[in-house]
């Protein structure tokens, strides 16, 4: 299953990152993990959040820049090797990871891998057919 996630570009100025933190912390959202990648004027955070809805609404009031997006939320079997093989299944049918994060939860023994593809459709029945345990939006907000 695809799942939403949003991106939030905020100037790379002191205070910024706390306001967009702060702003979904008092709309009561939870963040289930998140990225922040940077350039000299302006970073992408990256989140996955209980409530897509509410969280974009929350960061567009307080005039952040918020885009949604599909990626792919995977369990990788936490050893060597496991992500190497996932990336083995997309890299053999040609599908280009564009970015990658992961998180680790205390209910579950395995690595949970957040991945944007070029292509999400073919990405996501490339993994289904190799048998990757793909999480639902409701997987992501038990954990």
């Amino acid at each position: 299953m695809k799942i939403k996630q949003i991106s939030v570009f905020i100037e790379n100025k002191e205070g910024r990152l706390k306001k967009a933190i702060n702003t979904l912390s008092e709309a009561n959202i939870n963040i289930r993990a998140l990225s922040l990648a940077d350039t000299s004027k302006f970073g992408i955070l990256r989140l996955i959040v209980s409530n897509n809805q509410k969280a974009k609404e929350a960061l567009e009031n307080k005039n952040f820049v918020v885009k949604e997006n599909d990626v792919l939320v995977v369990e990788v079997p936490d050893e060597p090797n496991g992500l190497n093989t996932i990336l083995g299944h997309l890299d053999n049918e040609k599908i280009n990871v564009e970015y990658i994060y992961a998180f680790v939860s205390n209910k579950s023994d395995e690595a949970i891998v957040v991945m944007k593809v070029e292509n999400v459709d073919k990405g996501l029945n490339v993994l289904k057919r190799k048998n990757t345990n793909i999480l639902t939006k409701t997987d992501i907000n038990s954990l």
